[in-house]
Parts: C-alpha cells; structure tokens; sequence
C-alpha cells in the first residue's frame, strides 16, 4: 500500500476547506528525460520548496520532484499553528541534552518563526499571520506546570512573550468547559499553511527553481553526481535533499526506520459570524491542548473553526471523517452540538520517537529533513533554509539539529504501527484519567 495514494486521487487535492478556497497554482509538468541540476529535491511541501526557494536565491540550479501536487501532502493539510521553539518543551531538552544544545534549539524554533512571519510579509506568500497561540490545560495538575514554565522561560532564555491564563481567564478567551487554565504565547501564531507552501512554490520558481509534479521518485543512486530517477525521468544532481517527511515510503530505509507516518484528522464548520466566532475563541487566537493526541483548532479569515483532532496509525483514513472529528470538537464545545460540517479531511505526517526531527547526512551530498511531529510550518519551513545553508558550506544550525540523537522504533517497519497502537491506547487511557 503506498501513502501517496491509498486515500487520495493522483494528481488531486483533499477534500479540504483549504484545496476548496485557496487561489491554485497552475500545475506544474511531469518530469521527462534527462535532466541536469545542481541539487534534486523530493517533496514539494515546506520543506522542499523553502530548499528549493533559498538555494535558488543563491543561484544554484535546482529541481523539484514531488510525486503529486505542490503542497499535497502534510503542508497543505495541517492546522496552521506555528509554534515558538520545538516539539519538546526547553526543560525537557535541557534534560536530554544539556543546557548549551537546549539554547542553540530555542534559538533555531524562534528562528522558524521569524522565518514564517518574514514568508507572509511578501506578496507572493497570500496568507497572513495572526498573533497568539493558547496551551490549554485539559485536567488541573497541569496547569500548575505553567507557572514554572513561564518563569523557567522568562529568567533563562529572556522570554517575554509568554503568561500565565488563570481558569477564569482562560473560559474567558476559550469558551470551553473542558479546560483548567492555560498559558498564552504570543510569539507563536497561525497562518492559511496551503497558502503559504504555494507561496514558496511561487517565490521558488521566480527565484529560478524548476517543480515538477506527478514525479514520483523511484531509486537514487548515490555518488558524486547523484541520480535520481523517476517513471520517465532521470535527474543528475550534485545534490539531493529528501523532504518527504510521511510520505518517505522506501525512499530511504535508515530515515524509515527513525520517521513514521501517522495519519490526523481536520474539520472546518461552516461560517459563524463574527460576534458569534468572538464568543467561541476571542481575540483570533489559535488553541492547543495538553492531551497526548492533541486537539487543536482555530478559526479561518472567513470565521469557520478549524479543528483537529484523532490520530490512526493504519494506512487507511476512516470511512466518516467528519463523525470522528466531531465526537472531540463537542466535547470541547458542547454549544456547538448541532453546528454543521462543510469539510472533513485526513493528512499523513511524520513522527520520531522523541518527538523532535530527524536531520540525517546519507551520504557527503545527500541529506534528509523529516519527522517533525505536528511542529512542521514552522520547522519544516526553516529546514529548508537549513537545508541550503549546508549545501553552500554553513552547516552549524544542521548539526545543532542533527546532533539530537534520534532512535529507531521499535520492531522496525513491519512491527511498529501495532505496537505503537499499543502506547496510544495507553496514552488515551492517561489523558482520561
């Protein structure tokens, strides 16, 4: 069974509230023949096209293959939050790996950030971004966690941008039962994430790159000039960049092994009016919750909540979307019981054991930037530029990244999605307890 397809159309977009209001990008040929380059790059999401956009600045000659549209995968499909540092909270690093590579992780998250807000000042980039993220806590020992946190992040790494939201407040901005305090960060934010990976896609070929779609990459050969083939296509390149993230298949076995695809699930509503979207989640923020499997949603600029929710850790997407989405999103808004669903839509990301991503060196000329674990606008659009960097000789954020050891799952690719399925249970057996 192969990701690309199994619950998709080739060569079509989701169902999603994004595929069905976004300004489309004119497709973009298949590849054919023989083509030379300096550096190939797999997969056209944020990854691969923020890669693709900064090498291009630099004038390297560059291609794009992805094996179906610009922005098919995870990058068009997510919730939109950009968040402010990693996955792993700074404590949680410090921990792992000390308070020195804990800093240098701070600095490269706050980076993405910027990078993202940067990316929507421009005209090609047709999504703005708006201010604010709320961490909700779903039981009440959690919320006792946020004043350390705050404070840690105030006298350590001089950061201000985040509070504390006592209970009452937190009602006040998100008007749910289901929450017990919470923190507001409002250095993180969201943005339209199909909007923005078409704006790399615009701000990539202006810059000189070539995409091509419907390519799908069958074998690389490495060596000093690589090659990468495709069903009518072989591409020679004095580089490769893998961005693939859950839709790696066996491209790559050893990254296979360290990044597993895991499926997630979004709804849209239909419009509210804006008195009635301020009474829901004030202020335009958007909301994440401290379950494992994390609900999160927002609204969009045309007042609709977006919300997600559920993860499977199977190929198939469920039959009704929409139901399963639902059960989560009234229990966290049970005044919109009766609300209707205009869209329901499944994407495939990919996940590491320690939830933090996975840089790789395959080889002298070929590198891998995957598994970033829920956290991808923001980290996914910075690897790119990372990516770059150490093609052209700067390769000190890549190692700062690279250097986070990350392990392979258990049982390996046949055995890993039943035992995961295993921890989940018991997680969602935890976030009810």
């Amino acid at each position: 069974m192969d990701l690309l397809n199994i619950n998709d159309k080739d060569g079509e977009y989701p169902p999603s509230y994004y595929a069905a209001t976004a300004e489309h990008l004119d497709r973009f040929p298949a590849a054919k023949g023989d083509i030379a380059c300096d550096v190939c790059v797999v997969g056209a999401g944020f990854t691969g096209l923020s890669t693709a956009y900064h090498l291009a600045q630099r004038g390297y000659k560059v291609v794009v293959l992805d094996a179906q549209r610009v922005g098919f995968g995870a990058s068009g499909r997510n919730g939109g939050q950009v968040s402010m540092g990693q996955r792993r909270d700074q404590e949680e690093l410090e921990g792992m790996l000390g308070d020195d590579h804990a800093r240098q992780l701070w600095n490269i998250g706050a980076q993405a950030v910027d990078l993202v807000r940067d990316l929507c000042q421009k005209p090609e980039v047709r999504t703005d971004f708006h201010d604010g993220i709320i961490h909700t806590a779903h039981r009440k020992r959690y919320h006792q966690e946020h004043y350390g946190y705050v404070a840690h992040m105030a006298d350590k790494y001089g950061y201000d941008k985040v509070r504390v939201l006592e209970p009452d407040e937190c009602k006040h901005l998100v008007n749910s039962p289901a929450y017990h305090g919470g923190t507001l960060d409002m250095g993180s934010g969201h943005v339209n994430p199909l909007e923005l990976v078409f704006g790399l896609a615009r701000l990539a070929t202006n810059a000189g790159a070539r995409i091509f779609e419907q390519s799908k990459v069958t074998g690389i050969a490495e060596g000093d000039s690589a090659t990468v083939t495709t069903a009518n296509a072989t591409v020679k390149a004095s580089f490769v960049v893998l961005g693939c993230n859950g839709y790696l298949g066996k491209i790559q076995p050893h990254v296979a092994q360290r990044v597993m695809p895991i499926n997630n699930f979004v709804v849209s509503t239909a419009p509210m009016d804006p008195a009635e979207q301020e009474k829901i989640i004030r202020n335009n923020h958007a909301v994440a919750d401290s379950k494992f499997v994390v609900n999160y949603f927002r609204f969009s600029d045309d007042h609709r909540l977006l919300f997600g929710g559920t993860e499977t850790y199977r190929y198939k997407f469920p039959k009704d979307i929409a139901t399963a989405v639902r059960k989560p999103l009234i229990e966290i808004f049970p005044q919109l019981k009766d609300i209707k669903i205009d869209h329901a839509w499944g994407g495939t990301l990919g996940i590491t054991m320690n939830r933090m991503p996975h840089y790789e060196r395959i080889s002298a000329n070929i590198l891998s930037l995957s598994g970033f674990s829920g956290s991808g606008v923001a980290m996914g659009t910075l690897s790119g530029q990372i990516a770059a960097e150490a093609i052209a000789g700067q390769a000190e954020r890549f190692d700062v990244m690279a250097n986070v050891p990350t392990i392979p799952f258990p049982g390996g690719p046949a055995l890993r999605s039943p035992l995961l399925i295993l921890a989940m249970l018991w997680y969602s057996f935890r976030d009810k307890l």
